[in-house]
């Protein structure tokens, strides 16, 4: 019996997929690169399991496809796909089609769309989020590729895909080669912002205000049932339950302080910076697990420059505070994601979707949340809106907030406990909303050192000064 699709490289992304299409009634192929790995895999999670078919080899693999052949990657980013995608070429026909569901870069993607389009196999490179619980229960997948590619696969990644709570998918055709792996980095780097604000809203509570991991705990179990309900703030309440065994103390407090990443953020803050987008809040993000790393540094800094806070002494004000902070803060960071999607869609010729995109968002991803509705309908209504913060869905929500929103970016300077994200998007927020800024200064000290011209306010032209 021919597979529908194959799944290449069993790891536990790989393994979860093929188990969740094979649920769905797909024939689904398995290889691996080890062939033990692929062996201990139909031996264990695949056990009993109808329609996995194990192959021993690639050319096995590729003989067990029916025809169009489809073949699902999923490796590590990086030279490991063009190894195998080497290896592929000569066992496959024109018209067959390559997914790639790893992380890589959106710029790989579009140069082996290029390079196995004109040898006629068909390239698609599909972002896909969820981790292995996504996966294998159903995951947002952000395919690009060929429109008429992504017709053929359609049925296959509707059913598999996790679905919103109106039962829609959340899965859709994102654009031209390299635009799924484009949207999925991003979806990246506005998980490392939404992680970050979660933190200092939760360092806050603890540094500042003195709240205990339980008190802690209460307050995201609560924000999780309103509008700030996400899955991030609500695995951020389970987490804040877990005893130690050992010492029983809370779990999170005897986790060691530094971040790990695997870099999908800094990809998106340096697109931003490629782009001349700001992504202030993400690149902040990225940054603070840079510093989380230096614990020695940080250890001693703290020695040699001590700071006492002010005591907090209305708790129901500053968790009110609190909350309407990181709603706005985490609006700025959307914000800023979208910004960068619309400059790579005019940069590379992608007809994005942005409320398609905020739809899809809504199930199986890791920031999956109840304000990406909000963000789907303030697209609809302005599709070509410049920014979401001015929309007439999130402009009022701001203008109310910023009260709040300056009292906690006040208290936690004026405390010393460090919010970079938090601060970076009220800063974001304040020079959108500046109608002149001190760049007026900055362009004549750039044409007094180095004669770089500028443009004036009130008539066209550039122009020069002799300053001395």
């Amino acid at each position: 019996m021919s597979a529908y699709i194959g799944v290449y490289g069993m790891g536990v992304m790989g393994q979860s997929l093929a188990l969740n299409i094979a649920g769905h009634g797909y024939q689904v192929a398995v290889c691996n690169l080890e062939p033990e790995v692929t062996r201990a895999f139909l031996e264990n999670r695949g056990a009993d399991r109808p329609g996995l078919i194990p192959c021993y080899s690639l050319e096995a693999f590729v003989q067990a496809l029916e025809r169009p052949r489809r073949v699902l990657l999923m490796i590590t980013a990086g030279p490991a796909v063009d190894q195998v995608t080497d290896q592929l070429l000569p066992l496959l026909d024109p018209g067959d089609i390559v997914i790639d569901g790893g992380n890589s870069f959106y710029a790989d993607t579009r140069r082996r769309e290029k390079a196995l389009g004109a040898k006629g196999i068909r390239f698609f490179g599909m972002g896909i989020s969820g981790g292995e619980r996504g996966a294998l229960e159903g995951p947002c997948m952000m395919p690009g590729g060929h429109r008429e590619t992504y017709r053929e696969l359609e049925a296959l990644l509707s059913a598999i895909s996790a679905k919103a709570e109106d039962g829609s998918p959340c899965c859709t055709y994102i654009g031209e080669d390299g635009a799924g792996h484009y949207v999925k980095m991003v979806h990246n780097g506005i998980e490392y912002a939404d992680i970050q604000l979660i933190c200092e809203c939760y360092g806050l509570m603890r540094q500042v205000a003195g709240f205990t991991v339980q008190e802690c705990q209460a307050v995201f179990e609560g924000w999780n049932r309103g509008r700030l309900g996400s899955y991030l703030i609500e695995i951020t309440g389970k987490i804040l339950k877990v005893q130690d065994p050992d010492t029983g103390k809370p779990l999170v407090d005897v986790i060691l302080d530094t971040a790990g990443q695997k870099g999908t953020g800094m990809w998106t803050s340096t697109e931003g910076l490629s782009m001349g987008v700001a992504v202030p809040t993400i690149a902040q993000a990225v940054f603070a697990r840079c510093l989380s790393a230096q614990k020695e540094e940080r250890v001693a800094a703290s020695r040699r420059f001590s700071w006492e806070a002010p005591p907090i002494r209305d708790r129901a004000a500053f968790l009110q505070d609190l909350e309407e902070s990181l709603y706005a803060a985490k609006i700025c960071a959307y914000a800023q994601g979208f910004s960068l999607l619309r400059a790579a869609a005019k940069e590379f010729g992608w007809n994005l979707d942005y409320a398609s995109i905020a739809l899809i968002w809504r199930g199986g991803c890791i920031i999956r949340a109840r304000l990406l509705d909000d963000i789907a309908a303030a697209f609809q209504a302005e599709p070509d809106c410049a920014n979401l913060m001015g929309t007439a869905v999130f402009g009022p929500v701001l203008q109310k907030a910023q009260a709040a929103w300056r009292r906690t970016a006040a208290l936690s300077v004026q405390s010393g406990a460090a919010c970079p994200a938090l601060l970076s998007a009220i800063s974001y927020f304040d020079f959108s909303r500046t109608a002149d800024c001190p760049a007026s200064l900055l362009q004549a000290q750039r044409d007094f050192f180095g004669a770089h011209c500028y443009r004036r306010k009130d008539r066209e032209g550039v122009f020069h000064t002799q300053w001395e």
